[in-house]
């Protein structure tokens, strides 16, 4: 239900739906801290993203990484560390990801995981009821009042879902990302040029602002997840955001604690520099595989064989070059007294069926088996029934600990050629590999724009993150005209029968978006451009709503 239309302060305007509850984080004092945290840090971000412009066409034309020779007394300087673990964050030895609605919410407190990765990015479509709801269910769960009940089928009363557990996992909050915008809420800047708010000081601002006092009462803290950052810089600019937001909310020097997901091609040459920016609010990093086997992907698409990887499935974590990164991330994190933190396998199990369910703890428990043997603190899992699994291995390793930051893999070297080497994953691309690359993205984007950004799709638990390699393989594929092992030249044609093939196979039930998803795809597969990210464009396109009075109010106040 709409409850009311535009709410403004000074710089900021709401331009999307008012409902039920919505104006409990849209108030004026916490938009208000939103705008100051738009006109303080804003430009720079703007900035910023002009510098992976930059690097991107670079990359595209010959450049390699490597590790910056301007840093290296950084790197060298064995006296530096970072502020580590707040309170409640200790032991990490399993953490449970997913989106922040009610149900959601209330399934991960219950979980018994030690932590809850509350994410508002890659498990969330951004719809304007998404990001603010979930800022809701966040903020009661906190105080301790989220309940939900289900809708009911055929007239019986549906499911009620409450928080039981005596003691929850501490939550660490993902915001979107500095490439992202939040449409819904236009910022104008001082010279009165009009934008849309950047989606992560939404996010953080919003969050810290209603929740860090609770937070910190209840002996916890305001933690975050910091997704896709690709260097030092970005770093930098999280870490002013954070000393300006304990400033301002009357909050200690290094109070807010922040966990960087390496998962960009560009930070695994900058990890220690990312630690060194954020190392009075740093509590560890985390192996963001699939995001970066994307990034790979997307930076050198057009660097010819040397770049390109096999069928999706056969991406794995023992492949070397993937090897070399997370046994550096654990180096790197253990070195300067930050915790490593482990990727998502991707394998979730069905309680219908007994034999995936085996295959997916098997697969899950050795994943975690290698992750503690290699010296993560703890790791991901998507599912409440992979928790048991993933904390026998962890607790067969650690014990009694409640992490293994004394493993410091000193016997670790390694070196950029080793993060390149991407021809190291061999193996070849298959017709089923297209095809089943083909129906993971469209399959996805009708889920994602049906608002719902965490999809189980063939067993798999598949986000933007995992999408993104399906489709940008598609895209290098094609571009290079690459043959499949049996000979098949993988055109636009091929993909675009597939695509018929895939659709025509596919239920329509009520609501369904199949029609904009085959209109996404097209768009960011079979395009010429690459686009950088395919929820960009989808986004924009049909996840924006408007309230009619609040654009008005808005175009009328830009002229």
């Amino acid at each position: 239900m709409t409850t009311s239309t535009a709410l403004t302060s000074t710089a900021l305007t709401i331009t999307g739906p008012m409902r039920a509850r919505y104006d409990e984080i849209l108030t004026p004092d916490a938009l208000a801290f939103v705008e100051r945290l738009q006109h303080r840090f804003g430009g720079q971000r703007h900035a910023l993203l002009a510098d992976r412009m930059q690097l991107r066409y670079d990359l595209g034309n010959g450049r390699d990484l490597r590790f910056l020779p301007e840093t290296e007394s950084i790197r060298t300087d064995p006296t530096w560390r970072v502020a580590g673990a707040g309170p409640g964050l200790h032991d990490r030895r399993v953490e449970i990801t997913g989106p922040c609605d009610p149900k959601m919410t209330i399934n991960a407190l219950n979980s018994r995981a030690n932590v809850w990765l509350a994410d508002l990015e890659d498990a969330t479509s951004p719809t304007w009821g998404n990001i603010i709801e979930g800022q809701l269910s966040l903020f009661d769960a906190i105080r301790g009042r989220l309940e939900y009940t289900s809708p009911g089928a055929d007239g019986e009363p549906g499911k009620e879902y409450r928080v039981t557990a005596e003691r929850t996992p501490t939550i660490v909050m993902r915001p979107r990302g500095w490439h992202l915008v939040e449409k819904h809420i236009e910022h104008t800047d001082r010279s009165g040029r009009t934008f849309a708010a950047s989606a992560s000081l939404v996010d953080v601002g919003l969050y810290a602002f209603h929740n860090a006092h609770a937070l910190i009462a209840a002996g916890r803290g305001p933690y975050f997840y910091l997704p896709k950052l690709e260097n030092h810089r970005e770093a930098r600019l999280w870490n002013e955001v954070f000393t300006f937001t304990e400033a301002e909310l009357g909050l200690p020097h290094g109070t807010i604690r922040a966990t960087v997901l390496i998962e960009t091609f560009p930070a695994a040459f900058e990890m220690e520099e990312i630690l060194y920016e954020l190392r009075d609010h740093c509590a560890g990093l985390n192996a963001g595989r699939w995001d970066y086997v994307f990034s790979i992907i997307k930076n050198y698409r057009n660097r010819g064989l040397r770049f390109v990887l096999p069928d999706r499935d056969r991406i794995l974590m023992t492949l070397p070059f993937m090897r070399a990164y997370t046994e550096l991330l654990v180096q790197t994190a253990h070195k300067r007294g930050a915790h490593a933190i482990g990727g998502m396998s991707a394998f979730i199990p069905d309680r219908r069926s007994p034999e995936v369910t085996e295959r997916a703890l098997e697969r899950v428990a050795a994943d975690k088996r290698r992750e503690a043997r290699d010296g993560f603190d703890g790791s991901w899992v998507a599912h409440p029934d992979l928790i048991p699994v993933a904390r026998a291995e962890f607790d067969a390793v650690l014990g009694d600990r409640p992490n293994q930051l004394d493993v410091l893999r000193e016997e670790v070297a390694v070196t950029a050629s080793e993060l390149l080497d991407i021809r190291s994953a061999g193996g070849e691309i298959t017709l089923a590999g297209v095809r089943a690359n083909v129906s993971i993205t469209v399959r996805y984007l009708e889920s994602w724009l049906r608002g719902v950004g965490a999809a189980a799709i063939d067993h798999l638990m598949e986000d933007a993150a995992t999408a993104e390699i399906s489709r940008s393989q598609l895209w290098q594929w094609m571009h290079h005209e690459l043959r499949c092992a049996d000979g098949t030249l993988i055109t636009h044609d091929l993909v675009e029968g597939m695509l018929a093939e895939v659709l025509a196979e596919l239920p329509r039930p009520d609501g369904h978006r199949l029609a904009e998803a085959e209109e996404v795809f097209r768009q960011v597969t079979l395009g010429e451009d690459f686009p950088t990210f395919l929820t960009v464009p989808a986004y924009a396109r049909f996840l924006v709503e408007r309230d009619e009075a609040a654009s008005a109010e808005a175009q009328q106040r830009a002229a």
